[in-house]
């Protein structure tokens, strides 16, 4: 591992895992299928240039987050000026969970793609962002809700147009990313929904009321563990409260593909058995960031306090997260 040893904590260890020796039907390993193919394909690629599974990884994470970075500002520009398009890509690399976008995990790669149909989607090149979300589906289960949020600019188009459109059909490349996983399970383990099963037996996670899920959490604050209260409850709860709040609030600032997004994700996040790395999982609702920049710009007292609350709690967690404790 040597220096980059230290980020090798928790999911990055599966997904290496996967790069190295692919998904298995048997033993414990039988598991590691309800992990998405795309990011530890693009590792096992790449690994045979660098020699390194682990540097492999990194090595993925670093193109994708710079990916990130430049789709992200020519999305922001699309509807604000520069300073707000910078402003957003600073807010979203200082997040609190920021280091999940440089470190072997799907952060980086998911949202690159994510963002990059909606860039395309935004810009009418309708294969481009069936494409880009259709490999966002393979990356990670939230994908498919680039769908529902994408008919939104087709709505839009045609709302403007006033055509009807066979272009749109390219948007069906996104659930067939999923449809790909699916094989892949019944390929593996000769069931295409193992993964389901996988989720509720091995990881106790399945599909609940919101309410239920958030109500397990604030059970979680009571630990009389100080740190697990804090980490598994309260920021649990203060990100879940911020994903909402941002929702609520920028209503109206948002367009109907981000208000979808933001939604049914959020929504994704505490419909759970436990609600559990939501801090991690904010960091797709990339609207957030966007708001916060227009917020910033307006107000210099916003601005320092979303700075300073950013890089402290990235501290925080990053050093938690390579001490090998739980930092979501």
């Amino acid at each position: 591992g040597g220096v980059l040893g230290i980020w090798q904590r928790w999911d990055a260890l599966q997904y290496l895992k996967i790069a190295e020796k692919g998904y298995t039907a048997v033993g414990d390993d039988r598991f590691l299928i309800v992990f998405f193919p795309f990011y530890p394909l693009l590792v096992s690629v790449f690994s045979l240039l660098t020699g390194n599974y682990l540097v492999a990884a990194f090595f993925v994470t670093a193109i994708a987050s710079i990916a990130l970075g430049l789709v992200f500002r020519e999305l922001v520009k699309l509807d604000h000026s520069e300073t707000i398009a910078q402003l957003s890509v600073l807010f979203l690399f200082i997040f609190p969970t920021s280091y999940f976008l440089h470190i072997p995990y799907t952060e980086s790669l998911f949202l690159s793609l994510t963002i990059g149909a909606f860039l395309a989607a935004r810009k009418r090149a309708w294969l481009i962002a069936g494409i880009l979300g259709g490999l966002a589906c393979m990356t990670r289960i939230n994908g498919l809700v680039l769908l529902p949020a994408l008919a939104f600019e087709v709505w839009q188009e045609h709302r403007e147009t006033k055509i009807l459109s066979s272009k749109w059909s390219f948007l069906l490349l996104i659930p067939a990313g999923f449809g790909v996983y699916l094989i892949l399970n019944y390929a593996v383990a000769g069931d295409p929904l193992i993964f389901m099963t996988y989720q509720r037996e091995h990881w106790y996670r399945y599909f609940r009321w919101p309410w239920e899920g958030i109500w397990e959490t604030i059970k979680r604050v009571d630990n009389p563990k100080t740190i697990d209260a804090h980490m598994t409850g309260i920021q649990e709860l203060l990100f879940v409260v911020i994903g909402l709040a941002a929702l609520l609030i920028g209503w109206k600032k948002l367009r109907n593909s981000y208000r979808a997004w933001m939604l049914l994700n959020w929504l994704l996040f505490v419909s759970t058995s436990f609600v559990l790395s939501v801090p991690r999982y904010t960091l797709t609702l990339f609207p957030i960031f966007i708001l916060m920049a227009i917020a910033a710009r307006r107000y210099w007292s916003l601005n320092v306090l979303f700075m300073a609350w950013s890089l402290l709690f990235l501290a925080v967690f990053a050093i938690q997260f390579v001490r090998g404790l739980w930092a979501f």
